[in-house]
């Protein structure tokens, strides 16, 4: 599966941990230990999003 032109996806390993941590285009973040549960949440778009700045 292929993103959409502009579209940028980042997910960093956090040093000293087992955890990953992404970043979506629109700016929501998540922490999770397992790859296949971080691509999961980056490509569900936006089931599970909070951009950053917004307050529920």
């Amino acid at each position: 599966m292929t993103a959409p032109t502009g579209e940028i996806y980042r997910i960093d390993w956090v040093p000293g941990t087992d955890l990953l941590h992404g970043t979506c285009h629109c700016g929501a973040e998540h922490t999770a230990p397992d790859p296949v549960e971080m691509w999961e949440w980056m490509l569900g778009h936006p089931e599970g999003h909070e951009p950053r700045g917004v307050a529920s």
